[in-house]
């Protein structure tokens, strides 16, 4: 069994801009139910199916399959639930760990999170300057919320 171990933040600052080259991201979802969210995912060109279970803490059961951009990009446009979510994303190295830095864009734009994926939950790690609040246990953050709650609509 695969198991996703992540924390999420806020950014306070572009600084992370400077460190690494972004790559478009456009997703969408199949199912967004707490105990199986199904996405869909074209990145660089790649098609992934992705499904995760119900949250725990900030653990839960992840599968993720390379499948054709073809029909990745067929799904997003016949499948998936409104809305997709369209996001730029950073992968930065700092001190041992990745963080990837996600600036959202179209209906969640003005919407920045770092994650930084973990090999347990009560792993040590280091914070860049740039990172802000920490959102991993607030819902309204995670994707699959945001695609049905976009960030422009939030009050």
């Amino acid at each position: 069994m695969a198991t996703e171990i992540e924390r999420k933040f806020l950014v306070k600052s572009d600084a992370y801009k400077q460190l690494a080259a972004p790559s478009h991201f456009q997703q969408g979802y199949l199912s967004t139910e707490p105990e199986r969210t199904i996405r869909i995912r074209v990145a660089n060109e790649k098609g992934f199916l992705t499904i995760k279970g119900k949250n725990e803490s900030i653990s839960r059961v992840e599968y993720e399959y390379e499948i054709p951009v073809a029909e990745a990009k067929e799904m997003l446009s016949k499948l998936a639930l409104p809305t997709i979510i369209e996001k730029n994303r950073y992968r930065i190295e700092y001190k041992g760990k990745i963080w990837e830095v996600d600036e959202f864009l179209g209906e969640n734009e003005g919407l920045t999170i770092a994650e930084i994926e973990l090999d347990s939950p009560d792993e040590q790690f280091n914070i860049p300057s740039w990172i802000g609040k920490e959102v991993s246990y607030d819902i309204k953050y995670y994707n699959s919320y945001l695609s049905e709650h976009p960030f422009k609509g939030w009050k």
